[in-house]
C-alpha cells in the first residue's frame, strides 16, 4: 500500500484536482449514469475484504520489508525458493469473509515486490515456480464467488523485480550507486507493456471481475506518474475488457474524465464526505487491523472490535466504503488476531447489518445526536443512532418531533418509548430536545447498540 495520508475532507480535496470540462454536458451526465449504474452494489453492500499477501509473508515484517531493509534482489529471493503455503484453504477464507460480513473480496495479484499469485505467462516471478507450484488466484476466485462475494483485485503499478523498472525514491535500491546507474539500460515502456499484459491476463482468465485497485502513482521528482505507467491507455483497456467494472484512483488522472470512479483514503477517517469542485464523490477507506497490510508476527497495535465497529459505522454515516485488511500468513492461513475480529465484526452485523446495508448518510435535516452517529436507509424510510456511549435514561433526538412512528433497539426488536416536547423531564434536565427516547438503564450487551427509527 501507500503511505499513508492523515487528510481531512479539506486535505482530500486539496489533492484531488479532478476537472470536468463542461459539468452540465448531456456526456457528463451519461457518465455520472453508468457510474451510478456500474457502483450500485457497492454503494449498497459497504464491507469488504482487503488481502494483502505474498513473499512478505516469510519475513513477517511488513510488506514493504523490501523498501525499509533495502534488501537486493538475490537475498530476497530465499523467500521465493520457500514460499509454499501449504494450508492454505480459500474456502476457510471466503467462509470467515462472508460471516464477517463482508460482501466484496480484494485481493493483491501482485504487490510492489513483482511476486505474482497467478501463473502469468509474462513473467518466471510466479507461484507456480516456488515449492507452491501452483495457481493460488483460481481457487480462490471461484472459492469466494461460491460464497456470492464480489471479485476485486488489486495490482501494484510498481515492480521492484521487474529488470526495466527503473530505480526511483520508493525503490529498495534507491541509495545504491551501481543500481542507479543501471537506469540507463531499462525501458520504462516495455515495463508498462508488461504491466498491461498482466492486467489483461488477470481481466479475460477469471470471468466477471467486480473491482480493481491500482497502487500507486507519485508523481514528480524521482518519482512516477502517468507517463510511467502509460496510464490512460491502461485504463481504456481496463474499461474495455470489463465495461462494468469499478477502478480506484490511482492511476494520476484524477484531471481526466472517467479517470477513476472512486477516491481511496487511507487509514484516515474523514470528516465529512470527500468532495470535487463541491460534489460528493464516491469514495472507500482501506484499513488494517494494525499497522501493517501483509502479516507481521510481532506488530501489536490492534484495533479492538469497537473500534472496528466504529470505524465502519462512521464511514457508512459519510456515505462511504469500508475495504478492511487481512494479511495472510506464508503458510496460507489468517491468524488467530484477524478471526476474532472477524468473528467480532460478523456477530455484531448478523444483529445490526440492516443498519449497514443498503444505507448511508442520514438526510440533513436529522441532527447528530451527542456521542452518537447516524445511518439511513432511503428505500425502507428508516434512520439509525449508533449509540457509541450510552446515555442514562435518556437520549435527545433535537428535531425529531412529528418524524417518528416507532423506535426500537435493533439488536433484539425491543421497543423504545419516546416522547414529544414539550414536556419537562425533572428540574434538572429541563425542557427536551423535542423527541426524548426513554432507554433502559443498563447497557445492552452490545459493542455498539443501535436504535431504529421509522419515519413518517
Amino acid at each position: 500500500m501507500a503511505k499513508v495520508l492523515d487528510l481531512d475532507a479539506d486535505g482530500l480535496r486539496g489533492i484531488i484536482a479532478a476537472v470536468r470540462s463542461n459539468p452540465e454536458s448531456e456526456e457528463t451526465a451519461m457518465m455520472d449514469r453508468d457510474l451510478a449504474r456500474r457502483a450500485a452494489w457497492w454503494t449498497h453492500d459497504r464491507f469488504g475484504m482487503f488481502i494483502h499477501w505474498g513473499l512478505y509473508a516469510l519475513p513477517a515484517r511488513h510488506e514493504w520489508v523490501k523498501n525499509r531493509e533495502e534488501i537486493p534482489d538475490e537475498k530476497y529471493d530465499e523467500y521465493f525458493s520457500r514460499f509454499d503455503p501449504d494450508l492454505y484453504d480459500p474456502e476457510e477464507w471466503a467462509e470467515a469473509a462472508a460471516y464477517a460480513g463482508m460482501r466484496y473480496v480484494v485481493l493483491t495479484t501482485k504487490h510492489h515486490e513483482g511476486f505474482c499469485l497467478w501463473d502469468s505467462a509474462l513473467t518466471d516471478y510466479k507461484v507456480t515456480n516456488t515449492p507452491c507450484g501452483k495457481d493460488l488466484l483460481r481457487p480462490f476466485v471461484e472459492a469466494f464467488r461460491a460464497k456470492g462475494i464480489k471479485i476485486g483485485f488489486y495490482h501494484s503499478l510498481i515492480d521492484w523485480h521487474h529488470p526495466d523498472f527503473t530505480v526511483d525514491r520508493v525503490h529498495p535500491m534507491r541509495n545504491n550507486e551501481a543500481a542507479r546507474a543501471a537506469n540507463a539500460q531499462k525501458d520504462m515502456g516495455r515495463y508498462a507493456a508488461y504491466l498491461r499484459g498482466q492486467v489483461r491476463e488477470l481481466l479475460t482468465n477469471y470471468g466477471q471481475i467486480d473491482y480493481l485497485f491500482f497502487d500507486f502513482s507519485y508523481p514528480g521528482e524521482d518519482g512516477k506518474g502517468r507517463d510511467d505507467w502509460e496510464s490512460e491507455e491502461l485504463l481504456a483497456m481496463v474499461r474495455e475488457l470489463q465495461p462494468n467494472i469499478l477502478v480506484n484512483d490511482r492511476l494520476d488522472l484524477m484531471d481526466v474524465p472517467g479517470g477513476f470512479d472512486f477516491i481511496t483514503p487511507e487509514q484516515v477517517m474523514v470528516r465529512s464526505q470527500p468532495e470535487i469542485d463541491g460534489q460528493p464523490v464516491l469514495w472507500e477507506t482501506c484499513q488494517t487491523f494494525s499497522g501493517s497490510w501483509g502479516y507481521h508476527r510481532d506488530e501489536d497495535t490492534w484495533k479492538s472490535v469497537k473500534q472496528l465497529l466504529v470505524l465502519l459505522i462512521d464511514t457508512v454515516s459519510k456515505n462511504g466504503n469500508l475495504l478492511l485488511n487481512v494479511g495472510p500468513t506464508s503458510r496460507g492461513e489468517f491468524d488467530d488476531r484477524a478471526l476474532d475480529c472477524l468473528e467480532g465484526m460478523g456477530s455484531w452485523l448478523r444483529r445490526h447489518g440492516r443498519a449497514i446495508y443498503g444505507c448511508g448518510a442520514a438526510p440533513a435535516e436529522f441532527a447528530v445526536p451527542q456521542d452518537c452517529r447516524l445511518t439511513y436507509n432511503a428505500e425502507t424510510n428508516r434512520l439509525y443512532v449508533h449509540v457509541l456511549n450510552w446515555p442514562i435514561r435518556h437520549l435527545h433526538l433535537d428535531g425529531y418531533a412529528g418524524r417518528v412512528s416507532y423506535a426500537q433497539l435493533l439488536h433484539d426488536g425491543s421497543e423504545v418509548f419516546y416522547s414529544a416536547a414539550p414536556k419537562r423531564l425533572s428540574h434538572w434536565e429541563g425542557e427536551s430536545g423535542n423527541l426524548t427516547l426513554e432507554l433502559p438503564v443498563r447497557e445492552p450487551n452490545i459493542e455498539v447498540p443501535v436504535i431504529e427509527l421509522w419515519l413518517t
